[in-house]
């Protein structure tokens, strides 16, 4: 067995021990208090001197002099409640239902390997404990504090956590775009309330709204390239509190993915363009207000294949496979724009088909038996990179 891949499953229960606690004690967004301060008391414990850079964002670095790979473990939960019987189920109204909890104790455990071969190491290790990705503020947090700096990045590696669509132990790969950009948007109508009986003496928001959602569907069905992955979705429609009242405005909520930034800024563009005169020609007013977003991810097809070839070190040749790429977002695509970088998939699907759940879900399951290699594959791809990249 590669000796990382050992040391990691003889720290199996400890990197277990500490994804189970995280678990039971989630937290949300960059308000990581109780997380931040486990973190850096373990790295603290191991020889690390952990900086807390911006709130709930955590840095230290291992090594020596030389090029600088980074790991990037995210630490924040959600804001929902869990509802399964684990001994160690959430004791607060959120939950890790996305895993972070497992990103933060395998970065953990890889930074315990590092840390011990730390003499060996040529070059550094800088490891990014994340907040805020739940929210696409996490990572731009942390780069403005200049995580990329001091010293400079060269190369980047994540991993996510897989609950569903990929067996226990299995690590999945993609070349290029793999993730989705996503910007997350606010319509706001401003109508004219009035009674629902004489409709002529108002401006209906809700009509006006349900134009408006039409339209933008139409947008994405007839202006983008057919070629294009692009989706527009509107998740939210609140308007007025009576069934015979017309309220006075209307605010709808929605997100739109796509992999190309050119398709991007133009859907974000046409958006506001489309709501603005749908609402005027009813007489109404729109106001569109992007509240957060974050580009596509796209992991260089170089330095994919190189990290694939030390996983290979790790696993069997049936145990990798690629993936296609998926309109869901995340954050590290910052991180993938700034220097060559990956982001992997390890697959930690349960034994039982009837308990697999995506994440997200209240339900959703983690099998604890994947962790170990995903703490010895953050190790070991960063060793090797650094051993091949040492002149």
């Amino acid at each position: 067995m590669n000796p990382i891949l050992q040391r990691a499953k003889e720290l199996e229960s400890e990197i277990i021990a500490n994804r189970r606690y995280l678990h039971q004690h989630p937290e949300i967004r960059d308000e990581l208090p109780n997380t931040t301060k486990f973190v850096m008391e373990k790295l603290t414990e191991m020889g690390y001197e952990p900086k807390e850079i911006c709130k709930g964002g955590i840095v230290a670095t291992v090594g020596n002099p030389g090029k600088v790979f980074l790991l990037r473990g995210d630490m924040d939960a959600l804001p929902m409640e869990e509802d399964t019987d684990l001994e160690f189920r959430s004791c607060n109204s959120y939950a890790h239902t996305c895993g972070h909890d497992t990103h933060t104790a395998m970065l953990l455990g890889a930074a315990k390997i590092l840390k011990e071969h730390e003499k060996e190491l040529k070059g550094t290790v800088k490891l990014m404990f994340q907040p805020a990705e739940e929210i696409f503020t996490g990572a731009q947090a942390m780069i403005d504090a200049g995580v990329m700096e001091n010293p400079h990045v060269d190369a980047a590696l994540a991993t996510h956590i897989a609950s569903s669509g990929l067996p226990c132990g299995m690590i999945s790969y993609k070349e290029g775009p793999s993730g989705a950009s996503a910007d997350m948007f606010t319509i706001t109508i401003k109508g004219k309330g009035g009674h629902g009986a004489y409709p002529h003496a108002a401006v209906d928001p809700v009509n006006i709204g349900a134009h408006v959602v039409l339209t933008l569907q139409e947008l994405v069905s007839r202006e983008v390239n057919p070629l294009e992955p692009c989706v527009l979705t509107i998740g939210a429609f609140q308007a007025g509190d009576a069934g015979n009242i017309l309220p006075e405005s209307a605010v709808l909520r929605g997100s739109i993915r796509t992999f190309n930034n050119d398709v991007r800024n133009f859907i974000k563009q046409r958006t506001v363009e489309l709501c603005e005169d749908t609402a005027k020609k009813f007489r109404a007013e729109a106001k569109v207000e992007f509240t957060s977003g974050v580009c596509p991810l796209i992991n260089d097809g170089e330095f994919t294949r190189e990290i694939v070839g030390y996983l290979g070190d790790l696993v069997p040749a049936d145990k990798l496979c690629t993936r296609e790429p998926e309109m869901g977002s995340e954050d590290f695509a910052l991180v993938t724009q700034m220097v060559p970088a990956t982001f992997l998939y390890l697959g930690a699907e349960v034994e039982d088909p009837a308990q697999v759940r995506r994440g997200h879900n209240p339900n959703v399951l983690f099998n604890e038996d994947c962790f170990h290699l995903g703490t010895a594959a953050l190790a070991h791809c960063a060793i090797q990179w650094l051993d091949r990249h040492s002149n």
